[in-house]
């Protein structure tokens, strides 16, 4: 139990139902859905929708979606990749032949068809009980007649006007009067309202078929991108077979690639090999471990992930026991590893995560995202829509596996994870934040699972984070300053991030007593709640 005469939040208890956001705007959506009688995938998909619109920084109906249900807390879980895909016309010969080396964040070549409409629709038909427009009602009311804008939003926005200036649409939108808004200011996307209800009145045709498709790629082309109508006309997510491995006796269970999750289950391969139980959860044992975990199973992120469908993944063998142990040899408790060689060959940022409950046990873990704040920053004239950057993730390099190709998936960071005891699902739970999403889910886990904190413990505890392309060692305040002398003395390369690491939110589903507990994390806006 937490001090309680320290600043902090106690886990949040209920039985009949729960949804743990990072907006509180989206956490009263989905229990007002649940209460109103919908079920956990119509909570989730109405919550999505009003944090595209209220948090708009970090997502929004020009991004993507990914999605682990389980029904009626069934162990055998339905996972969902509602990732978009790269132009039909985006041969990597066209980009070499313009000069292009790398896909930059601001252009039109950084945007991938969303595929977050694709997904709500398809997962409201399959798995909800209300109509799509009764679940996009309260986005829409946002929408047209203003939202107040939250503490941890308004410092995103700040961060980001350099990013919304990149685009005359989104700065008359998003930057009122040349300024961004500020904690306590109502905001209002009339536009994006118009959007929404377009979508509610013709569903998944309303966005990928018609004037707002057209309005999306005429503004592309206009900007030298490659997308076509027939692009959008065909963008569809699928139905995917889950990953999982087993930690401590927990089955934690993840998407598979072109999404992370696979990295996050390698860090929690690597490090189930060794015993916490004398440790502290922010001791330099562990945090060293978690470090160098993290870093060898990023460079094999950076090597090896790729959209499935279109390069030969080595998934199994990145979860191989001998691939685990010759990893796990490369650790030295006594000092930080060198700079690390390319990744072994096989021989064969920004974003919402949330999570709800229902008093059915569904339970869904859901995720959405623009990846960077405010994605590529290029928004649709008269639409509204802001469009994502998720194209950043492919490569300009012949022969890699993310290499960008026609209606390749990018490699992808935004990852949900549900951990599932005794074929039961036991907890929905994510850790948004762009690349730190792998280790985030790690860090989580092993917070409740080896060191035995509380649910909303395991989201507060401090966060370290081995930057991929640097290599620093970002550190974040509340780890005790003697412990980081000593993390800088093995060797690593210290700083400090510039934000906090990510936001995580989780429902602890205790089956024996019929008791929901969740947790939502206090480095953004949100909550949790139950009834």
């Amino acid at each position: 139990m937490r001090n309680l005469e320290l600043p902090g939040r106690s886990p949040v208890h209920s039985t009949n139902g729960m949804a743990a956001t990072s907006n509180p705007l989206s956490t009263m959506t989905a229990l007002r859905i649940l209460q109103e009688g919908g079920n956990a995938m119509d909570a989730a998909i109405a919550a999505c929708a009003v944090q595209c619109v209220v948090d708009p920084a970090m997502t929004g109906i020009g991004g993507d979606c990914f999605a682990l249900y389980a029904p009626q807390g069934q162990g055998d879980i339905i996972a969902y990749n509602g990732s978009g895909r790269a132009p039909a016309a985006a041969n990597v010969e066209w980009y070499i032949e313009n000069g292009i080396t790398e896909i930059e964040r601001f252009t039109p070549h950084a945007v991938t068809v969303p595929g977050a409409i694709d997904a709500w629709t398809t997962l409201s038909r399959d798995h909800g009980t209300m109509e799509l427009h009764e679940l996009l009602r309260p986005a829409i009311d946002f929408a047209q007649n203003g939202y107040p804008i939250h503490a941890r939003c308004a410092v995103d926005w700040r961060m980001n006007v350099d990013t919304l200036s990149h685009d005359q649409h989104a700065a008359k939108r998003m930057l009122p009067g040349g300024k961004p808004p500020r904690e306590g200011d109502i905001h209002r996307q009339p536009d994006l309202a118009d959007t929404l209800i377009h979508i509610a009145e013709h569903g998944r045709d309303g966005f990928y078929k018609g004037h707002v498709a057209e309005d999306i790629v005429s503004h592309l082309r206009e900007l030298g991108g490659l997308h076509t109508m027939e692009d959008f006309a065909t963008a569809a997510g699928e139905y995917v077979t889950p990953i999982k491995t087993n930690y401590r006796g927990y089955d934690i269970v993840e998407c598979p690639p072109n999404g992370s999750g696979v990295i996050a289950l390698e860090i929690l391969r690597i490090l189930s090999g060794y015993s916490f139980e004398d440790d502290e959860p922010l001791s330099l044992r562990r945090l060293h471990l978690e470090t160098e975990a993290s870093r060898l199973a990023y460079r094999d992120r950076d090597a090896f992930l790729a959209d499935p469908r279109l390069s030969q993944v080595p998934g199994d063998w990145l979860l191989s026991d001998a691939h685990i142990d010759e990893l796990r040899s490369q650790i030295s408790l006594d000092k930080a590893m060198a700079p690390l060689p390319p990744a072994q060959i096989p021989t064969h940022e920004d974003t919402i995560y949330l999570c709800v409950v229902d008093k059915d046990r569904n339970a869904v873990s859901f995720i959405n995202s623009l990846f960077k704040g405010f994605g590529s920053g290029i928004m649709s004239p008269k639409s509204g829509v802001m469009l994502q950057n998720r194209g950043c993730g492919f490569v300009i390099e012949p022969g890699h596996l993310n290499c960008i190709g026609p209606g390749k998936r990018p490699m992808h960071t935004i990852i949900p994870g549900m951990v599932v005891k005794d074929n039961r699902a036991v907890m929905p739970f994510g850790v948004m934040g762009g690349d730190y999403q792998p280790t985030g889910h790690a860090h989580f886990l092993s917070n409740f699972i080896d060191f035995g904190l509380d649910i909303q413990e395991s989201i507060d505890l401090a966060r370290i984070f081995p930057q991929p392309k640097s290599g620093t060692l970002e550190i974040e305040s509340g780890v005790p300053a003697e412990t980081v002398d000593e993390l800088r003395a093995l060797g690593h390369n210290i700083g400090e991030p510039v934000m906090p690491h990510g936001g995580a939110q989780a429902i602890w589903i205790d089956w024996e007593k019929n008791r929901l507990t969740g947790g939502s994390d206090p480095r953004k806006d949100g909550c949790a709640l139950g009834y």
